[in-house]
């Protein structure tokens, strides 16, 4: 059975919003303190803990197993974790808070990347350790554009164009919504069938959130509170013929496969993925809409304040490794992130050949035409992210969200 919460949601960005006047990080924790002279390898091998708030880890875990792999005298062996993003920054902050923090580094979206910003969790890597990353000047443009957002405190380590883009089954829908004005006529005619997930915890539905002010033309894009007069407006019409809204992606995919939805929000990842998975049917179709901007996005590696400066010189040749072409063709994976990789230069006949098998076979040739053919824009900044989130949980649908069980 579903619950439903009825107040502002506080799991996610509103905690986060009371939480930024906090204190900040400790230096130290776990192996040592932050500070001092990092070294360009660890003295001895590390243990590095890893925690994934992204989804990350089905793109990466390769590159990172490879790199221990073959270097078994800077990282010993690492383990792995995963938390919901929106759980990310009170997590970090409790062990900085007990001067015991034991996750060396997460793998987070633009969200967690901006919780940890707000509270001042992570430790700035810019311009500190750039003579170490220099497979950073490889980046793809926009993958370029997306590490600005990070504003020095993570590295990019994936790229894909997102969305927002429209899911359907063509059996059920004949005649898909391809502007904004026909998707609100659509949930009009059909209430209860068009659906997008929370935007706090659901990259397609902040993907669709920040996308909307350029569909409809509103007068800053890149500001939620001032500038998304429109915005705002058409969610809260929209929110009239949406009965609940899942607190994760994967429900909404569920969803639309069991027949309970007949339009989801998604993302050129969202769409390919879950049909490899056979969460939604092969035969499931997407449509983009009408004067539609891309709303780029990425996974990040971000390092908590009070990691040791042994464990912080080993990252650094990690990630160094990560960005390497080779490596970066594994972030093909299962379409998941599609394309996927940040660097210039890779190629899909370079991937594993289970990711060209699953992308040839659910992939869409089009998908190619749209990325070139439609602009690119970077997300929300840190704090205008944030803040959306918050007047979306507040003003939108906070009260008709779903937890999961």
């Amino acid at each position: 059975m579903h619950h439903y919460r009825r107040s502002v949601l506080l799991a996610g960005s509103a905690v986060v919003l009371a939480l930024i006047a906090a204190c900040g990080a400790p230096d130290t924790g776990s192996g040592g303190s932050s500070t001092g002279e990092v070294p360009s390898k660890p003295s001895v091998p590390v243990k590095l803990n890893i925690l994934d708030v992204a989804g990350n880890l089905q793109l990466t875990q390769g590159m990172i197993d490879s790199f221990v792999e073959e270097n078994p005298d800077i990282v010993s062996s690492v383990t792995y974790s995963e938390a919901p993003s929106p759980d990310v920054a009170g997590k970090i902050k409790a062990q900085q808070d007990a001067d015991r923090v034991d996750i060396d580094v997460v793998l987070t979206g633009n969200d967690g990347l901006s919780a940890g910003i707000s509270q001042d969790l992570w430790i700035k890597l810019l311009p500190t350790f750039e003579d170490r990353l220099t497979n950073m000047d490889n980046y793809l443009e926009p993958a370029a554009a997306m590490q600005g957002l990070a504003e020095d405190y993570g590295v990019t380590v994936t790229y894909y164009p997102s969305g927002p883009l429209l899911e359907y089954l063509p059996a059920t829908v004949t005649d898909p919504p391809t502007s904004a004005e026909e998707l609100l006529a659509y949930a009009k005619a059909n209430p209860g069938k068009v659906q997008y997930a929370r935007p706090a915890s659901s990259g397609p539905g902040r993907t669709l959130l920040m996308g909307l002010p350029y569909l409809l033309g509103d007068s800053d894009p890149k500001d939620p509170i001032d500038g998304w007069d429109k915005t705002w407006a058409y969610l809260e019409e929209l929110d009239e013929y949406i009965d609940v809204y899942p607190s994760s992606t994967t429900d909404t995919m569920k969803n639309l496969a069991n027949g309970s939805v007949d339009v989801i929000a998604t993302t050129t990842g969202w769409d390919i993925n879950p049909r490899v998975l056979a969460t939604v049917p092969k035969e499931a179709e997407v449509t983009s809409m009408e004067g539609f901007h891309w709303v780029t996005d990425a996974h990040y590696a971000v390092i908590p304040q009070g990691v040791s400066v042994d464990k912080q010189a080993a990252i650094m040749l990690l990630l160094q490794y990560m960005l390497t072409p080779e490596q970066q063709a594994k972030a093909y994976d299962s379409g998941y992130f599609y394309p996927g990789p940040a660097v210039e230069g890779v190629e899909l006949s370079q991937a594993p050949s289970e990711s060209q098998d699953a992308i040839e076979e659910f992939g869409r040739p089009e998908y190619d035409q749209l990325i070139a053919d439609n602009p690119t824009e970077t997300p929300l900044d840190a704090e205008s992210l944030v803040a959306a989130f918050d007047k979306w949980d507040r003003d939108i649908g906070g009260g008709k969200v779903e937890e999961a069980e």
